[in-house]
């Protein structure tokens, strides 16, 4: 498979997998925009997930998949749950990039009505105890900064999307100048997931959340960027546009954006103070993240995926433009 030459790692795999039996097999799997994921299996069937960095040039912070296997590995103690990570490499790759091996987690179930009822509940639950782990305590202080961090956030995707644009967005670069106007005093400072939402988590029959996924933006800051964001992906019916091409929130049986808010305020015992900031953040960040997909499809950096280059432009231009409206409504 392009990217991972399964002959080249077989003893490294070998030595974390004892009760493994070769011959390994690898399949790419779909849905993961950043970084390259793949199914590891072995001649029993049992399997494995691999996950690198995607192909060709790529910024030095960006697609760090073992600074997500590190926070995985430090939260796996804590009421939030994770893959288990059974190995990391810094250069196994043909490219010398870094691999992660970790379990797979059980597959999302279908959901039923009273599971989709839950679903929504228990993520804003389970973005609560995320928020309640004590960074020191899990030996993550040093993950960032914390203070100030929608200032270092807009100056980040910022730079990110002006490294490698392909073409200009004026209502991405307009929601920028205004949002850096307008930043709120930060509410508090805890782990912040970064790309918090259904599609990130693993659910049973019931709508419990199983496990948490795609941690490589994962930092500390403000706990209501992670909020305002699952909101904004979680759609609802007569919504004028929605976040993701097709949102899984639409079908019936779904609890409300305000549940989601006010389940997770009581849980955390705070108030989404600055909320509608926050939202227009998210629009904009996610502009940033969708565009740096379609540069990346649009140059074969993912190899095969399911979707265009100019799907993914179009994506970019409609969540910029959510952005631009959200922002200028602030005043």
């Amino acid at each position: 498979m392009e990217g991972i030459e399964l002959g080249a790692i077989e003893p490294w795999l070998r030595d974390r997998l004892p009760a493994a039996r070769p011959p390994f097999r690898l399949e790419r799997l779909t849905g993961g925009r950043s970084n390259l994921t793949c199914l590891l299996a072995d001649a029993a069937c049992a399997e494995w997930v691999l996950r690198r960095p995607p192909l060709g040039p790529r910024q030095p912070t960006a697609h760090d998949v073992l600074r997500e296997g590190r926070i995985m590995t430090a939260l796996a103690p804590t009421a939030v749950p994770v893959p288990a990570v059974l190995g990391a490499a810094p250069d196994l790759c043909p490219d010398s990039a870094p691999l992660l091996l970790m379990e797979r987690a059980p597959a999302a179930a279908t959901l039923g009505p009273a599971a989709r009822a839950r679903a929504g509940l228990a993520l804003a639950e389970t973005l609560a105890a995320l928020h309640a782990v004590e960074p020191a305590a899990v030996g993550l202080r040093d993950l960032g900064r914390g203070e100030g961090y929608v200032e270092r956030q807009l100056a980040r995707w910022h730079r990110q999307w002006e490294e490698g644009r392909t073409r200009d967005l004026d209502d991405l670069a307009a929601a920028h100048a205004l949002l850096a106007d307008r930043v709120p005093p930060q509410s508090r400072t805890a782990i912040v997931h970064g790309d918090f939402r259904l599609d990130n988590c693993l659910l049973d029959a019931q709508g419990e959340v199983t496990a948490v996924l795609d941690w490589e933006i994962c930092t500390l800051g403000d706990p209501l960027a992670d909020l305002a964001l699952l909101l904004v992906y979680w759609a609802e019916p007569g919504d004028a546009a929605t976040a993701l091409e097709d949102p899984p929130t639409l079908a019936p049986g779904f609890t409300s954006r305000d549940e989601i808010r006010r389940r997770y305020e009581a849980a955390t015992d705070t108030e989404a103070t600055a909320l509608d900031f926050h939202l227009a953040f998210a629009w904009w960040k996610l502009a940033c993240i969708v565009e740096g997909v379609h540069a990346r499809v649009a140059r074969g950096a993912l190899g095969d995926v399911d979707r265009s280059a100019a799907s993914f432009a179009a994506q970019a231009e409609r969540l910029a433009g959510e952005a631009h409206r959200a922002a200028a409504a602030l005043g």
